[in-house]
């Protein structure tokens, strides 16, 4: 009898073809559903590259204290992969999270800290340094850690170039710790310099949980704007909007960071005549329940 164990069903998650966004011959729009990881998200990558790395390295055991700053989805990816390796793991979010978030990261295991929701995500990195510089704590710190970036050049995307018969010309991302993007990348372009590489970024004032753009004292240390070839900026209507569409017309349920990502995709395949788009739809619409999204 053949079985797996939970983690090995992270990574090749499908490549699913939009149906009704858009109808132009010559044009397709492609979506990687990583809600199907195991954790829900695309942050499933990352979180087990970052800790089975960093163990392999012996520069955690399970007498480390790790603490890590997240907006919810690396926070549950690392609370479920440092319980099945025994790891002490407290996470630190916004008070303002959703209570999906919090509830599965302390089901998995993890004590969950809340910062004030008025210091966003800043507020909780802030917070997880201190208590590495002043109480032992190790942080993994997904903001810098190559091994973020460097899970998606070894699995998103290799799988990219392979399920799309090696066709695809623009790869979508939306752009938070920034390691999709950078990972994906990375791999594109030695496969094929031609691909277009489009970061998604929210207008001033707009509040997409999972895109950010940084102020420059909190840009991510692994972002390199070289790697990417356009951003283009997506409002926090569209990206509601889009993400009620994709429920709706396309049966794919994901949050709002999605709507980002496809919007993004939507505008990339009407400027176009001929193209294969690859966008990420980054994890699933039951993680936000309890907000307005799809009232």
């Amino acid at each position: 009898m053949k079985t797996k164990r939970i983690l090995d069903l992270i990574g090749n998650t499908p490549l699913v073809e939009s149906s009704r966004l858009i109808e132009k011959k010559g044009v397709r729009i492609l979506m990687k559903l990583e809600g199907n990881n195991p954790g829900g998200s695309v942050k499933d990558r990352p979180a087990m590259n970052m800790i089975k790395s960093a163990l392999e390295r012996n520069e955690i055991d399970q007498n480390s204290r790790l603490i890590e700053a997240t907006s919810g989805n690396t926070g549950i990816a690392l609370a479920m992969i440092a319980g099945i390796y025994k790891l002490n793991m407290e996470l630190v979010m916004p008070e303002n999270s959703t209570r999906e978030r919090v509830q599965t990261m302390r089901a998995y295991g993890a004590q969950v800290t809340l910062t004030p929701a008025g210091n966003g995500i800043e507020g909780s990195r802030d917070y997880a340094e201190m208590k590495v510089a002043k109480e032992g704590f190790v942080m993994l710190n997904q903001f810098a850690n190559p091994d973020n970036w460097k899970a998606h050049y070894k699995t998103t995307g290799p799988e990219i170039w392979r399920d799309t018969d090696q066709s695809v010309t623009h790869f979508v991302s939306a752009m938070g710790t920034t390691g999709t993007i950078m990972g994906v990348s990375t791999y594109l372009k030695e496969m094929n310099p031609d691909i277009q590489i489009i970061g998604a970024q929210p207008t001033d004032n707009s509040k997409i949980p999972g895109i950010r753009k940084w102020p420059e004292e909190y840009l991510p240390k692994i972002f390199n704007r070289s790697k990417v070839d356009r951003i283009i900026e997506v409002s926090e209507e569209e990206a509601r909007a889009m993400s009620i569409r994709l429920a709706k017309e396309e049966g794919v349920f994901a949050g709002m960071s999605s709507g980002g990502s496809v919007t993004t995709a939507l505008k990339i395949a009407n400027e176009i005549e001929k193209g294969v788009i690859v966008c990420i739809i980054c994890d699933r619409g039951d993680r936000y329940l309890s907000s307005d999204l799809f009232d």
